[in-house]
C-alpha cells in the first residue's frame, strides 16, 4: 500500500518479523500470539520477547478469524434507554463489570433491547456469537433472554434470578431478596408500624417477586394485612403513581416498603405532598443502599443490594467458564437492613 505523500512513520511490523527475530517458525509465532498453545516455555518467551522489542500488535481481526475469539463479552440490559440511564442501579453494575475487567483484553459490548425490534436485534446478535460470553442485568420473564442463552453454547451469567431456572438452567448471581423484603416488615413493625403497604416491583422480575413475597411472609408472620399492595415499574413517575394510587385506597398505611431507593425517593416527595411526615406518620424503608439513599431527606433506610459485589461475581463466573473450571453454580448473596432517619 502507497503511502500518502510526507507520511515518513515506520511500516508497523509483521508475525513474519517476529517470528525471524525469535527464531521460530511463523506458525509458531502465530500460536504464541494467540494464546500459547502447542508452544514450548522457550519459544514462547522469545516470541514475547521479539513482540515487546518489535512492538509489534497482533491484527485482532485475523486473531478472531484463527481463534474463534472476540475478545469481548456482552453486558445485556433488556431495559428501556430511560431506565438505563436513570437508575444509579446500572450505573454500579456496569462500574464493577468494567472493573473486574481492567485487569484482562475483554472488551465490553453494551446491547439494550427492552420491546420490538431493537430486542429482536439484541437476540439475534447474541444467537450469532458476535462475542464470547455474555453478563445479563434485569431479566424480564417475556424478553426470551434466558431461553436463547440456555440454548447457546456462549458462556453467560445473569445478575438477578431467571424468570424459571428450572426451565432455562442458566448461571445467575443475585441477593437474597426474599430475605430484604422480611427484614424490612420486621424493621417497619418493630419501630411501631401497624399498617403495611408496599409499592413493589414489576411482576415479570424474579427480584420484584422476591421482595414482594418476603413483605407478605413477613407481615402474616406478624400477624398483619397483606392487601395495600401496588406495582411500579422501577421509575420515579412509576413509583408516583402507585404511591399515590396506594395511599387513596389506604391512609391509614404507617410502615411503606418501596422495592427500590430510586421509587422511595418519589414515595418521599408524594407523602410530603399528601402532608404525611416522614417517619412520624409513615415510617419508610427502600431497597437498594445505593448514593442515593443518603441523598434524601430524611436519609432513607434501605436494605443493601451488593450491585458491584454481584458484578465483580458475574465477571469471575464468566470468566471460569471460559478456562472450563467451573463457575456455573447459582450464587446468593446476603443482604443486610441499613437503618437511617426515614423508619
Amino acid at each position: 500500500m502507497t503511502r500518502p505523500a510526507g507520511d515518513d512513520r515506520a511500516p508497523a511490523p509483521t508475525l513474519v518479523e517476529v517470528a525471524r527475530a525469535a527464531g521460530v517458525s511463523r506458525a509458531t509465532a502465530s500460536r504464541a500470539v494467540n494464546g500459547g498453545d502447542r508452544v514450548s516455555p522457550e519459544a514462547l518467551q522469545a516470541v514475547r520477547a521479539a513482540v515487546r522489542e518489535l512492538g509489534y500488535r497482533p491484527n485482532r481481526a485475523a486473531r478472531a478469524l484463527a481463534t474463534r475469539r472476540t475478545d469481548s463479552i456482552a453486558v445485556v440490559i433488556p431495559e428501556s434507554d430511560s431506565r438505563l440511564f436513570t437508575d444509579p442501579f446500572f450505573a454500579t453494575v456496569l462500574h464493577g463489570v468494567t472493573t473486574a475487567l481492567a485487569s484482562t483484553d475483554l472488551q465490553i459490548v453494551l446491547l439494550i433491547g427492552h420491546k420490538g425490534e431493537q430486542s429482536a436485534r439484541m437476540l439475534d446478535y447474541l444467537r450469532d456469537g458476535h462475542t464470547d460470553g455474555a453478563i445479563v442485568v434485569s431479566h424480564h420473564r417475556m424478553d426470551n433472554v434466558a431461553e436463547v442463552l440456555a440454548d447457546s453454547p456462549m458462556p453467560s451469567v445473569f445478575i438477578g434470578r431467571p424468570w424459571d431456572p428450572a426451565k432455562t438452567p442458566v448461571t445467575w448471581v443475585d441477593v437474597d431478596n426474599f430475605t430484604g423484603g422480611v427484614l424490612a416488615v420486621e424493621h417497619l413493625v418493630a419501630r411501631g408500624a401497624r399498617r403495611l403497604g408496599t409499592v413493589a416491583g414489576p411482576q415479570d422480575m424474579g427480584a420484584s417477586v422476591d421482595r414482594l413475597a418476603g413483605w407478605r411472609a413477613g407481615a402474616e408472620a406478624a400477624g398483619l394485612a397483606t392487601d395495600a399492595v401496588v406495582h411500579a415499574d422501577y421509575t420515579v413517575a412509576g413509583a408516583t403513581r402507585a404511591t399515590e394510587e396506594l395511599f387513596a385506597a389506604h391512609p391509614d398505611v404507617d410502615g411503606l416498603f418501596v422495592a427500590s431507593d430510586l421509587m422511595a425517593s418519589a414515595a418521599l416527595r408524594v407523602l410530603e405532598t399528601l402532608g404525611r411526615r416522614v417517619p412520624d406518620d409513615v415510617r419508610l424503608v427502600g431497597f437498594d443502599n445505593m448514593e442515593l439513599a443518603t441523598s434524601l431527606r430524611p436519609a432513607l433506610t434501605t436494605l443493601v443490594n451488593p450491585a458491584a459485589e454481584m458484578a465483580r461475581h458475574a465477571v469471575e463466573m464468566l470468566l471460569s467458564q471460559f478456562g472450563s473450571s467451573g463457575g456455573t453454580e447459582p450464587d446468593l448473596l446476603a443482604t443486610e437492613l441499613v437503618v437511617r432517619e426515614s423508619s
